[in-house]
């Protein structure tokens, strides 16, 4: 990467020299296609093509492309960005231009200053400069450690880290998403201010939570993850491959949620069901497996999730007649370990649920994070909805596993226990609402629970050890399609309500009274936080066959005209399933976003009518709102950086970093 550089060293600051590009053999392609590049390319790109004016380095993008896709780039433009099409240059010309394309060499000039800095105490640091400011500098020094530098009044620098991390999607294996910090408090919370932002170009919805492990944050998008300074949002390195073309599902509209870090990696799915391990330093590509063949109509957006000396990861697909896994890989190697079939197959266990020709495209998705519990060595996991969505006549029967919690053993994938909260789904009643591991007193005894805020307007606890059903209730006020449980949990569903041609309005809608959006347990309080959903819609049936690279819904949905809905944010005490207090937000009931709870006695959530906001975690009462313009369609986090708490969020194509005033 630092071949080439000429470089001066001083104590005071850099200089930096870069030499002219290589030449290139006088009548060669390269050399016609340089010519090609300087009278169309460079008024925007730069004569190096690391940057201009008007558009952005494309030294480490070319590398992405096949020359295929650039010939198409090159003719269609990239009107999103503001690239013009160049459909006049053909034949040899853009032949020659790609050969040239090829010659340029990522990182090439741009970010890799190399530089001494003089610390605080009179030690000295080299490395190489991967980005800076006036006031901060994130270095890759020399001892291949990464380190982030603040500027001090002597015009010297000063190491930060971060001292509590978010090293998974959840923050915890637990999925409370509860923290114990306690600077940001519902005393000063409306204090609250933006301390960064940083913006993922190119994008559309950002749908991750951002991790944080040893200062450095992770973000990502569809094949896409950006390293930034946690405590000053810039970035440290960008890895992104292109895009998979004819895709089905929601990988396709650039759905990702995550990585999750362990020893020196990063771990996330690319959109056509990759597992990729990266070195969290560089961003180097260490390994890839591939979890499955994307043309049986296969995708993946979930964040994975470490356990041990494992990656578990599941996959997406299940609206498009994928049948749902569970897999774990070695961390080291991605060597796949066990692999986890969330349908049976015909003639196995659980294939007496499924009577008709349905199982053969069973869903059964798997893309949303699940939970372990180190002590009982158990790994929880929510199954998705059955093939296709909303027609059931191709499989009678419950089933199995579809719109499940499965118990498995992480060190084997066998299934301990399983609880299904919806058998013989028609309403796309995915089990991936994020379930809570809480240990709490049940009854007088002390019990390990699982809770979970259900898609289909139910709250459930289980005892997670076995799968018992201990409680079930409405958790919103708009539920039709069952009239309650029975003493087993099983729904006792309501006549009328199946998907008709024409069309049955049933509640709650499709979206469901909560989705995938995080919820939060706070041990404090004693309450579970869920943004709910009050509203109904109509579910319409279309028949429809299995298709490779086409949906498989069976229909579709809207809302109910001249009933919006509404959303709110509920606490929930446990042992009865009743809001203890509920705070309405304003909007039409169609956002996304999660909850965070921490010790300092807030509730942090995206709120319906775009903001971001707080409220008091025993009371409700709101305390601090920031509007982001953006309608929310992801979770927030919190970590401590240079000894101050911030709080994070996505919000459009942003990454917003909220703190106190210094």
């Amino acid at each position: 990467m630092l071949s080439g550089l000429l470089v001066l060293l001083s104590t005071g600051g850099v200089q930096a020299q870069f030499p002219p590009p290589p030449p290139l053999p006088a009548g060669s392609p390269q050399a016609a296609g340089r010519q090609v590049f300087a009278t169309r390319c460079t008024s925007c790109h730069g004569t190096a093509a690391t940057g201009g004016e008007f558009a952005p380095s494309i030294v480490d993008r070319v590398p992405l492309r096949t020359d295929d896709e650039l010939v198409k780039l090159l003719h269609n433009g990239l009107p999103i960005s503001g690239m013009p099409a160049f459909p006049e240059i053909v034949d040899q010309e853009r032949t020659n231009l790609i050969s040239f394309l090829r010659t340029l060499k990522p990182f090439q000039g741009a970010g890799t200053e190399r530089v001494s800095v003089a610390l605080q105490g009179g030690k000295t640091l080299q490395g190489i400069a991967l980005n800076r400011s006036a006031n901060d500098m994130q270095l890759l020094g020399d001892d291949h450690n990464l380190y982030f530098l603040r500027k001090t009044d002597a015009a010297e620098y000063r190491a930060v880290t971060s001292q509590v991390d978010w090293p998974s999607y959840n923050g915890q294996t637990t999925g409370s998403r509860y923290s114990e910090l306690t600077q940001i408090t519902n005393i000063n919370a409306s204090q609250l201010q933006p301390k960064w932002i940083f913006t993922l170009r190119n994008t559309r919805e950002v749908q991750s939570t951002p991790i944080v492990a040893d200062g450095v944050m992770y973000v990502t998008y569809a094949n896409e993850c950006y390293a930034l300074d946690a405590g000053s949002g810039r970035q440290i390195w960008h890895y992104q491959r292109s895009r998979t073309p004819g895709l089905a599902g929601n990988a396709v509209s650039g759905a990702n949620r995550g990585v999750a870090a362990a020893g020196d990696k990063v771990f996330m799915v690319t959109d056509n069901g990759h597992l990729i391990a990266l070195k969290r330093i560089t961003g180097a590509l260490v390994w890839e497996t591939a979890m499955v063949d994307w043309h049986d109509n296969y995708t993946a957006t979930g964040a994975p999730l470490v356990v041990g000396t494992m990656v578990v990861s599941g996959i997406s697909g299940g609206d498009d007649g994928g049948r749902g896994f569970l897999a774990a890989y070695d961390q080291t190697s991605g060597k796949e370990l066990w692999r986890f079939w969330t349908v049976p197959k015909r003639g196995e266990p659980g294939s007496e649920t499924w009577q008709g020709s349905g199982i053969d495209h069973a869903g059964g998705a798997t893309w949303m994070t699940g939970t372990y519990d180190k002590d009982l060595d158990t790994l929880y996991w929510p199954v998705g909805n059955p093939g296709n969505d909303l027609i059931g006549d191709d499989r009678q029967g419950d089933n199995l596993y579809t719109d499940s919690i499965v118990a498995l053993d992480s060190k084997t994938g066998k299934l301990k226990w399983y609880f299904q909260f919806t058998p013989h789904d028609v309403h796309d009643f995915d089990a991936m609402a994020p379930p809570s591991l809480i240990d709490a007193m049940w009854e007088g005894k002390p019990r390990k629970l699982m809770v979970q805020a259900n898609r289909n307007g139910f709250l459930y606890v289980l005892d997670r050890t076995d799968g018992k059903f201990l409680l079930g209730r409405p958790f919103t006020s708009a539920l039709t399609w069952a009239s309650g449980l029975t003493p087993e949990g099983r729904p006792i569903v309501a006549p009328g309500h199946e998907p008709t041609h024409e069309g049955t309005v049933s509640c709650p809608w499709l979206n469901g009274a909560s989705n995938w959006y995080s919820t939060s347990y706070n041990p404090l309080t004693a309450l579970y936080y869920v943004q709910t959903n009050d509203k109904c819609g109509i579910f319409t049936r279309t028949d429809m066959p299995y298709q490779q690279g086409r949906g498989y819904m069976g229909g579709s949905f809207s809302p109910v005209p001249g009933d919006p809905g509404r959303r709110v944010l509920r606490a929930f005490d446990i042992h009865t399933g009743k809001a203890v207090w509920e705070l309405p937000q304003t909007g039409a009931a169609e956002s996304f976003g999660g909850v965070l709870s921490t010790a300092g006695g807030v509730v942090l959530y995206g709120a319906d009518d775009g903001s971001f906001a707080a409220a008091d975690a025993k009371t409700g009462k709101p305390l601090w709102s920031f509007q982001t313009s953006q309608p929310p369609h992801a979770s927030p986090m919190t970590y401590l950086f240079d000894n101050k708490q911030y709080v994070a969020v996505a919000s459009g194509s942003n990454i917003i970093a909220f703190g106190l005033p210094n």
